[in-house]
């Protein structure tokens, strides 16, 4: 349901409303009656929110065949970067709020993230295979800055040689520089930074609270210069928007020290799509159809396809062409094409943690050395 014209850009934000939920049991719509509202009238303010949740469990696993990796792990529960892209958006409407304002503004942050990993990799029955760390939502988000949950999670990887692989659009990264050059000495670590644009303007309403994209090209750089193998993620492409600077962003990140490139066509599951279109309507009316049409025409008709196999690229003369753009430009610069390099990763280091907290050692037995 979209909400009442005229939309209201929030500064600093990527949502232009709180839209409902798809699983909401109750319908809400804005209805004008007419009377003066005073200062009701002024826009609201969503100030970001962070509560923290003691989680029962930390790893994900998947079999999705068209992404790299089958286990995951994320700190954290929406997103304050804003991105409206972003494909995790719907997963708020599992905890009762809204995907638009409230995932950008109402952020869970799993605090006991590093002492369930911890328990979880001492377990007789753990096989460690590559940990994706940070897919669903940045897990170098702002409040990681203080909570340093992210970076818990590293030092217990660390500490039992375990391979990871962690995408951000954040330059906080770099905090965390120490572990990972030290990690890639041994093959245990992958990283890829997102850039959509080199346009900064279009970077401020798309992924509003991210790092510039000159910052992330310097992040590639600084990754690169410690040894700590990294790559470029352009995604999403999005036509007419962000599709112009594709050969750009893969020179610049190359340039910088990039040695792999992957890229998704943008994806509009569930609320994602309305959300989208309000934004194209809050900030680029003149395009707005021009865009949604090069979309359907790249999802056979749809707004969306969520096939394996379409989901990431689309579907005929535009999807391929882009792909022929991304494919030339990385044969060009000899890049390689992949999201990141998890199956070159070590995972046969691994040695169980020394520690493991009391209360998963009942019943087990315990390290001899």
């Amino acid at each position: 349901m979209l909400p009442a014209s005229p939309l209201q850009v929030q500064k600093g934000r990527g949502a232009v409303s709180n839209l409902q939920g798809r699983h909401d049991v109750h319908g809400r719509e804005q209805f004008d009656d007419g009377w003066d509202h005073g200062d009701d009238d002024a826009p609201r303010v969503f100030k970001t929110h962070v509560t923290d949740e003691v989680a029962k469990s930390i790893l994900t696993r998947n079999s999705s065949p068209d992404i790299p990796f089958n286990v995951s792990l994320n700190p954290y529960r929406g997103c304050e970067h804003g991105c409206i892209y972003c494909f995790a958006r719907p997963s708020h409407s599992y905890l009762g709020m809204s995907p638009g304002l409230d995932f950008e503004t109402r952020i869970v942050a799993k605090v006991n993230a590093a002492e369930l990993l911890r328990q979880e990799l001492a377990k007789p029955s753990y096989v460690p295979e590559s940990i994706a760390l940070g897919v669903n939502t940045d897990a170098y988000q702002p409040c990681e800055r203080s909570l340093k949950i992210t970076r818990g999670v590293l030092e217990v990887l660390h500490e039992c040689d375990h391979p990871v692989g962690l995408i951000t659009k954040s330059s906080l990264i770099e905090r965390d520089i120490d572990l990972l050059s030290d990690m890639a000495k041994r093959q245990l670590v992958s990283a890829a930074i997102t850039i959509t644009t080199l346009d900064s303007g279009i970077a401020r309403t798309l992924e509003p609270r991210a790092a510039a994209p000159a910052r992330r090209l310097r992040t590639i750089k600084t990754l690169s210069d410690a040894g700590i193998p990294v790559g470029v993620s352009i995604a999403p492409i999005i036509p007419f928007i962000t599709e112009p600077d594709i050969e750009k962003v893969i020179e610049a990140a190359c340039e910088a020290g990039a040695l792999h490139v992957n890229y998704i066509v943008l994806r509009l599951p569930w609320e994602v799509n309305p959300l989208f279109q309000q934004w194209l309507e809050a900030h680029f009316p003149d395009r707005a159809q021009r865009v949604m049409n090069r979309i359907r025409d790249m999802r056979g008709g749809k707004d969306y396809q969520a096939e394996f196999g379409r989901r990431m690229r689309g579907e005929g003369v535009w999807a391929d062409l882009i792909h022929q753009r991304v494919e030339k430009t990385v044969r060009r610069l000899g890049l390689e094409r992949r999201m990141m390099r998890f199956r070159q990763l070590d995972a046969g280091r691994f040695r169980r943690p020394l520690s493991v907290p009391a209360a998963a050692k009942q019943g087990g037995q315990l390290d001899l050395f």
